[in-house]
């Protein structure tokens, strides 16, 4: 069947959005350092790219104010969301560009090259750089051990937590069992070696749990299984369909079982193998990545500091990403009559190129900056009393308040860091699961689970408590759930009933 022109060119229109929305989604998905590495090959192999120093001085930053706003006149309507919508013209673009050409200052050209103190202030720069460097990288115990500094733990449970982290593999695992990490039997217990053990393997419990919150995700799991479970963030897209492959499927996804396991998950084989590619995204080796020579550093993409009024506010800490803009040379040579066509028509396909891209990194930093100050505003009570307090909070809640898909808030905060005056955490850290107490408030999963391992702790060990009785031991706590949820969480984390807990200690297993 032959197409009619109008057909042909919604296609061929279509065709080329496509990659323009990837690059915009990919370009949002970057940390701070893959984003510095982008832009520096996009500079390699688009010439129509030109940037400013991050390090201008004020002067030069002041001069260049004008050429600024004109490149971000396009962005006037920078709340939209990073998807192309039909109808939209590539001539457009390219007509926006021209306009913007016009309204660059004759003598651009000439401001934007590096002045002398520019060139001295990143000498300084990178002279600060090299004295701060650390005579050789971080290791993954180290880097973990950083991390422990975060959290305000009992003495013994910060001890066992560091013997935990001493205790993993190159890959991130645990593979000792917790009761061979256990201290030996002290002489004071007076021979009360039960409950001395007993006592012991809860901190070890409580020290495990702590450590498989640190970074990077699924540190200190103790079977591919768990590893792979420990990456899922609540509110993730398919949360629900990866954790049943993981938890039941992981053997059929590797024999290729795809019917069986549509047959047993009422899931289609589409969506499975959708979800299957989402699962090959998580990393069942977490500490490959670090050894004794390299480890990645972290860079905070978003810092969170209280304003005048007592307020958090964000702020993306991008300085040392170059200003870009379209070259003014090649602006000359489209202004140009003796420029022939092949030339022309190359400089707008490279100058279309630029544009998306100049657009797809202000996209980020606005989709970011909304993002992060929507967590941060839910998240009040962790930043002003500390990780105990964590709300519950879903990725779907952010989108809502931001106006944006539930992808999209994904994207922006994978792989990001934010700098909080109480340490530096992943923005995927601030994503929990939750329940709904008796009273109809959101109780965060963590929080339950923190205060629950901490009343077994202290119960005695001979009078285990009811489920009853931990219901108002939380309640005291300020922490009202029903029954069935105590029971739920004591389940989830392998603690057995008051009356197995009671025969367990006088077995003396």
């Amino acid at each position: 069947m032959r197409l009619s022109l109008g057909q042909q060119m919604q296609l061929a229109q279509k065709q080329v959005l496509a990659p323009r929305m990837i690059q915009s989604m990919e370009i949002l998905q970057l940390p701070l350092m893959a984003l510095q590495e982008r832009i520096e090959q996009e500079m390699e192999d688009n010439p129509v790219l030109d940037q400013l120093e991050p390090e201008a001085d004020e002067t030069a930053d002041a001069e260049n104010a004008d050429a600024e706003d004109s490149r971000n006149d396009s962005l006037a309507d920078g709340e939209r969301e990073l998807v192309v919508k039909d109808g939209t013209d590539n001539v457009d673009d390219f007509e926006r560009l021209l306009d913007m050409a016009e309204n660059l200052p004759d003598d651009y050209e000439e401001r934007s090259r590096p002045s002398l103190n520019r060139i001295e202030a990143e000498a300084d720069r990178r002279h600060d750089v090299m004295a701060n460097m650390l005579a050789r990288p971080e290791s993954l115990v180290e880097y973990l051990q950083h991390q422990l500094a975060w959290f305000e733990l009992e003495d013994d449970v910060r001890r066992m937590a560091e013997r935990l982290i001493y205790s993993l593999d190159t890959n991130g695992y645990l593979k000792t069992p917790l009761e061979e990490l256990l201290p030996p039997v002290p002489v004071e217990t007076n021979g009360d070696v039960v409950g001395f053990r007993a006592a012991q393997l809860a901190i070890a419990e409580a020290a495990l749990f702590v450590v498989q919150r640190l970074d990077p995700l699924g540190v200190g799991a103790r079977s591919l299984k768990e590893c792979l479970l420990l990456q899922l963030v609540p509110g993730t897209p398919d949360y629900d369909a990866l954790r049943i492959l993981i938890t039941n499927h992981l053997e059929d996804l590797e024999n290729n079982r795809l019917p069986q396991i549509s047959k047993k998950t009422g899931l289609s084989i589409e969506k499975i193998q959708e979800v299957w590619q989402e699962l090959r995204k998580l990393k069942p080796k977490p500490g490959a990545d670090f050894n004794e020579t390299t480890v990645p550093a972290v860079t905070p993409d978003v810092f969170v500091e209280r304003n005048d009024e007592g307020q958090y506010e964000v702020r993306l800490e991008d300085t040392q990403l170059p200003s870009l803009y379209i070259s003014p040379y090649y602006r000359k040579l489209l202004k140009d009559e003796n420029t022939n066509a092949e030339t022309r028509e190359y400089i707008k396909r490279k100058v279309n190129s630029a544009q998306w891209l100049i657009e797809s990194i202000e996209q980020r930093r606005s989709t970011l900056t909304r993002v992060s100050q929507a967590i941060v505003d839910h998240q009040t009570k962790f930043l002003d009393d500390g990780p105990d307090h964590i709300e519950p909070l879903k990725m779907q809640q952010i989108a809502d308040k931001v106006g944006v898909h539930v992808t999209t808030v994904s994207r922006a905060v994978d792989d990001k860091w934010i700098q909080t005056p109480r340490g530096i955490f992943p923005l995927k850290r601030f994503f929990v699961g939750g329940t709904t107490s008796a009273d109809g408030e959101e109780v965060a999963w963590d929080r339950v689970r923190i205060k629950l391992q901490e009343i077994i702790d202290n119960e005695d060990k001979t009078k285990p408590l009811s489920d009853d009785a931990i219901v108002d031991e939380l309640g005291k706590a300020g922490i009202t759930v029903a029954r069935r949820t105590v029971t739920k969480y004591r389940k989830a984390m392998n603690i057995p009933s008051s009356r197995g807990r009671r025969d367990w200690a006088k077995s003396g297993k």
